[in-house]
């Protein structure tokens, strides 16, 4: 029988993950570089270094998404102050607890905020 694994995140952070370009242990990986999440790995070290350099990849890749997205006039400053907003909020919602039949709505309200944002 497999074993369950514990999850770092609560449940709106892992869906948000899921819609990103990262997956959890990448996400978990960048923290722990940080030094914002002390987390335990059950991979080899050579598995580890290899996910730190695929996220560290994926990390630079982004930055330079944002900044040709801006630098061409796609990525607006209300995109970046909707961003900024979405991001405090999160940072909240990671450290406090949400009620469960709360997460549904908070996930589409952050869904629909982002939808707006990147209307193409």
């Amino acid at each position: 029988m497999a074993e369950f694994e514990q999850s770092n995140f609560n449940n709106i952070i892992r869906q948000i993950i899921k819609k990103s370009l990262f997956t959890e242990r990448q996400i978990e990986i960048i923290l722990n570089q940080k030094d914002l999440l002390n987390s335990k790995f059950t991979i080899t070290k050579g598995a580890y270094y290899r996910q730190v350099g695929q996220s560290r990849d994926k990390l630079v890749a982004l930055f330079y998404s944002i900044i040709l997205l801006r630098g061409l006039g796609i990525l607006l400053p209300d995109d970046i102050d909707v961003i900024s907003k979405l991001s405090e909020q999160i940072h909240v919602i990671n450290e406090s607890d949400i009620f469960p039949e709360r997460e549904d709505e908070v996930i589409n309200v952050i869904d629909r905020l982002i939808r707006q944002a990147c209307n193409v």
